[in-house]
C-alpha cells in the first residue's frame, strides 16, 4: 500500500511568521509554488500561506497601486497576520489513498506533513496527485506497445 511518504515533496519552501508579504510572494513566484507552511524556529509546523491568501492580502490594481508602492505595502505584512492556522495535516504513514479522497471530499490544496513532534517533513500537493497520474498513464501506454 502506497503512503503520503511515498509522493511527499521533501524538499520544502518555508517561512516563519514574522517574514513579510513580500518574501512569500516572491518564493511562491521564484519556486513556482502555490503554499507555503510556515515555521517556528524549531521547525514545527504553525500555519500555511496560500496563493489566494496572498491575492486576498493585495490591494486590487483596480486601486492604481503600482508595483512598487504594492512591494513596500507588503514589506510590511508579517506572514503571521495572514496564514492560516488550525490546517489538517497528515503523517508520513497516513495511506495515500486516504489523504487523496480527503482533499478531494474537503477541496484541500495541499497536507503539510509532519512527524510526532509536529515537526514538518514534507508537503502533498495536488501538483503530486498529477505527477502520479501521468506516470501512471505512461506506464499503461508503455505496457500496450
Amino acid at each position: 500500500m502506497l503512503k503520503v511518504d511515498d509522493l511527499m515533496t521533501k524538499e520544502l519552501f518555508t517561512l516563519s511568521e514574522s517574514d513579510n508579504l513580500k518574501m512569500a510572494r516572491s518564493l511562491m513566484d521564484l519556486q513556482r509554488i502555490r503554499h507555503i507552511p510556515i515555521v517556528n524556529e524549531d521547525h514545527k509546523f504553525i500555519g500555511l500561506v496560500t496563493h489566494r491568501d496572498i491575492l486576498r492580502a493585495t490591494i486590487s490594481q483596480l486601486a492604481g497601486i503600482d508595483p512598487a508602492t504594492q512591494g513596500e505595502i507588503d514589506s510590511g505584512i508579517p506572514v503571521g497576520e495572514i496564514m492560516r492556522t488550525g490546517i489538517k495535516t497528515v503523517s508520513a504513514e497516513t495511506p495515500l489513498k486516504e489523504a487523496a479522497l480527503t482533499l478531494l471530499d474537503h477541496k484541500y490544496g495541499c497536507f503539510p506533513v509532519v512527524n510526532e513532534q509536529n515537526e514538518l517533513i514534507g508537503i502533498l500537493t495536488e501538483a503530486d496527485f498529477l505527477k502520479l497520474t501521468i506516470s501512471l498513464m505512461d506506464a499503461l501506454e508503455n505496457s500496450e506497445e
